[in-house]
């Protein structure tokens, strides 16, 4: 069971997408987690997730660690698999809960309410093709794995 948790092949292709996905979690989750990139940090997220968007603690603390060590994790190729489904899951409840109200697109002019969900399925997509196929070449994963 843990070698096809591991298990990938040495597809650089692969890694390309696992790295631009990590970059991009890493970089949402650090704003989140430690207020870096302009973000508002642990405490002003748990309050912001907690007090106005009326999310259990619980859900929100693992949003924010799926962003944060998901994005890490993806950034080193390790436990790929699991990052990504992390991303997913966090992805897809953006979707439901705050973005299908905008519709698909993107607040690129300023002039919707919020923004729409063309980004979280971006994110969807590179995150399957990491959950199938696993993290590729230079990673942990696949050092892990032996292959």
């Amino acid at each position: 069971m843990f070698h096809k948790l591991f298990a990938t092949s040495n597809d650089f292709v692969l890694t390309v997408v696992r790295l631009i996905l990590g970059v991009t979690f890493f970089m949402h989750g650090a704003q989140k987690m430690l207020g870096w990139f302009g973000g508002y940090g642990f405490h002003g997220t748990m309050g912001f997730f907690t007090q106005q968007m009326g999310i259990p603690a619980p859900l929100a603390f693992l949003a924010i660690c799926a962003e944060f060590f998901g994005g890490l994790g993806l950034l080193v190729g390790l436990l790929g698999r699991i990052a990504a489904l992390g991303i997913i899951v966090n992805m897809l409840v953006a979707i439901a809960t705050v973005h299908h109200v905008n519709g698909f697109f993107m607040n690129w002019t300023g002039q919707q309410k919020g923004e729409g969900f063309e980004y979280h399925l971006l994110a969807i997509a590179l995150a399957i093709v990491v959950l199938i196929k696993g993290s590729g070449a230079v990673s942990i994963d696949r050092a892990i794995a032996g292959e």
